[in-house]
């Protein structure tokens, strides 16, 4: 038997293996697609950032801690890297850039063509945020599930978790296509499935799927040298010689004509010198999940036999969400850390 079984390997399901098997638990991952982040982790930008952005709920609690546990995973994980780029944001030329926040910096013309020099018409302002990070979240996250087996982890693939296995009122593991997985504890880091699983639970996840759309592009190394981010598109290199760029979602559901790969090409290149030669590799959908009111993270039940993560910016909250889930989870004491993230019961 499994101490721990859990549902989803994405980058939140594999964080949270590895911190418990780091730490001597049994863990069984599950995941139905045929390898680790084939759902909604593939398809993030991964914009990793402690300074701008939207920090719902709790999220805010978890802010202070987010670059240091992606740096601690970096040093822990083999040819895990972290892209230290930094961002520059604006809207557009006729809009005025809003006040910088601590660690972001107000940069005129100057700057801007010194931090991109490629861009054909760079904005008269724009907010630069030094700290602001990238990483490649399928390679985060297949590296965090490679260390959680080596430290003792069962890994299933194509094993997609039909429901919750409830007797006398107990959750006693879960029902798959491969066959049924007892557990002292069901972790639930399904994304956007975890309302369903949770269906015979009293407990009141209002987690919505936003669909978001990013297309990748090969271009020459370095015509993009921070995260670029405007009105139009947001594009990164999320390796040499790759670029990732998120598609306004508008442009998706209008049905242009043009798919959504070759939308992000063909901004890409109206908006950098040197990108002739850029090509699509493609681009997918994805259902990200959306709590309603920031990170939902801890038990839902009172016998504490189903607990579950799921967060908007998981990418970015992955790290630290995972080490102090899986602190919870050794230890029995709950972290202050996750106090406004905790699941509201019906």
């Amino acid at each position: 038997m499994s101490d721990v079984v859990i549902v989803g390997a994405g980058i939140v399901g594999s964080s949270v293996a590895y911190h418990l098997a780091r730490q001597g638990v049994p863990v069984t991952l599950l995941e139905q697609g045929p390898a680790p982040a084939s759902g909604v982790t593939a398809g993030s930008f991964a914009w990793i950032s402690d300074a701008g952005g939207n920090w719902p709920g709790g999220a805010r609690d978890l802010r202070e801690y987010v670059m240091a546990d992606h740096r601690r995973l970096e040093a822990e994980l083999p040819g895990v890297t972290v892209r230290r780029t930094g961002s520059l944001a604006w809207v557009d030329k006729a809009t005025r850039v809003p006040p910088p926040r601590p660690g972001q910096f107000l940069v005129g013309p100057t700057d801007i063509a010194a931090l991109e020099p490629n861009l054909r018409e760079p904005p008269g302002q724009a907010i630069h945020t030094p700290s602001d990070a990238g990483v490649d979240p399928t390679a985060l996250s297949h590296a965090l599930v490679a260390s959680a087996e080596a430290h003792g982890a069962t890994v299933r693939y194509a094993s997609a978790v039909e429901a919750l296995q409830v007797t006398g009122g107990r959750v006693e593991g879960v029902r798959s296509s491969s066959g049924f997985h007892a557990a002292t504890t069901v972790v639930l880091t399904a994304g956007t499935s975890i309302p369903e699983l949770c269906a015979p639970l009293s407990v009141d996840l209002d987690i919505a799927a936003s669909p978001a759309t990013l297309a990748r592009i090969t271009a020459p190394p370095g015509l993009v040298r921070a995260i670029v981010a405007c009105r139009d598109f947001e594009v990164r290199e999320i390796r040499d010689g790759e670029l990732v760029v998120v598609v306004p979602q508008d442009v998706v559901t209008a049905g242009a004509a043009e798919d959504a790969g070759q939308v992000a090409l063909r901004r890409v290149r109206a908006a950098f010198r040197g990108s002739g030669r850029c090509r699509s590799l493609g681009h997918r959908t994805s259902p990200r999940p959306m709590p309603a009111h920031g990170p939902v993270i801890g038990y839902v039940t009172h016998d504490r036999s189903v607990y579950v993560a799921v967060m908007h910016s998981a990418i970015m909250l992955a790290p630290t969400a995972g080490r102090l889930v899986a602190d919870e989870l050794v230890t029995g004491k709950l972290a202050p850390e996750l106090r406004r993230c905790r699941p509201r019961s019906r």
